[in-house]
């Protein structure tokens, strides 16, 4: 895992806030009102001429555009919903999200939000977008999911902003529709360098994980999708998946009970029938002595009648 955070210097003009457009899309594209953040800035620069720079708050978080289709937005989920139980609080992670990087991009935004994107060191709380110069970092590992319309654009000029502008250390691209097209650089001196690819995926080193193919039924589509996976090749599970293994697990322990009780059940029930026996036999010695003595009774009054002591045979 990366252990110094990527800090990316601002400057920012004081004699000039840059004029605020949300970024473009292919529905919006007319000038908005001045936002508060600028209006804050034009304030303070009239007073201090130091000019604040905008929050998550005031930045725009939605450009009304969907995901390219219904793979595409769950191929999105199966990453960020496994790898965010694994995360805690050590990390955060996302997707489809804004990352603003420079002031500039506010007036030219060139492309939208990753796809899925992962930040280490950071807490896991709740974020609108993810802003470089409020959160002091950029991501650490970003993957986009190509499509026809996208591929282009995220070999080239996504590439090369996650590469010259926002520094990211890993950078992944994936084909949910044609799983080959599946490619992973790591920055090395400031620029990418493909990671080789091994064991059905690629390693990355700042997350200590593997992004490997997995083919498998997920939300009822049945496909290779990109997961991601310990060093030791297990992968790591959707919270669906773990209540299905914590409930396969509790199951498991109940059958395990089950039988521990049916086999005391029937220890008890051959210690019952060992006492049992025992008792037969003690009542059966007790009726043969009986029986002995009775015999010897009627043997010592038959010799009594013929004038014989019994006792002179004790």
């Amino acid at each position: 895992m990366s252990s110094t955070p990527v800090l990316l210097k601002q400057t920012v003009d004081s004699e000039s806030v840059p004029p605020f457009r949300k970024p473009p899309s292919s529905h919006r594209d007319r000038e908005e009102p001045t936002p508060k953040w600028a209006l804050k800035n034009l304030n303070t620069l009239e007073s201090k001429a130091v000019p604040l720079l905008p929050t998550q708050d005031d930045l725009p978080c939605c450009d009304g555009v969907p995901m390219e289709t219904e793979r595409h937005k769950k191929q999105m989920d199966l990453l960020i919903d496994s790898l965010e139980p694994w995360l805690g609080e050590r990390g955060y992670v996302s997707g489809n999200m804004f990352v603003y990087f420079s002031l500039k991009q506010l007036k030219n935004a060139d492309f939208r939000g990753p796809d899925v994107f992962v930040t280490l060191g950071l807490g896991n709380q709740e974020r609108k977008s993810w802003v470089v110069w409020e959160e002091g970092k950029s991501p650490d590992v970003v993957i986009e999911l190509l499509s026809e319309s996208t591929a282009t654009e995220d070999k080239t000029t996504k590439k090369d902003i996650y590469q010259n502008q926002l520094k990211v250390a890993e950078y992944f691209w994936f084909d949910p529709f044609n799983p080959d097209d599946f490619h992973g650089f790591k920055l090395n001196r400031g620029v990418y360098e493909e990671l080789p690819f091994s064991n059905n995926g690629f390693l990355s080193q700042q997350l200590g994980l593997k992004l490997i193919h997995w083919h498998g039924l997920y939300k009822k589509v049945k496909a290779t999708w990109l997961r991601w996976a310990t060093l030791d090749g297990n992968l790591l599970l959707l919270p669906v998946e773990i209540e299905a293994q914590r409930a396969e697990v509790e199951a498991q322990r109940a059958k395990a009970e089950a039988q521990r009780a049916e086999v005391e059940a029937q220890r008890a029930e051959q210690e019952r029938q060992q006492k049992e026996q025992a008792l037969q036999r003690v009542e059966q010695e007790r009726q043969q002595k009986e029986q002995a003595l009775q015999r010897a009774a009627q043997l010592a009054e038959i010799l009594r009648k013929q004038g014989i002591d019994p006792d002179q045979f004790s």
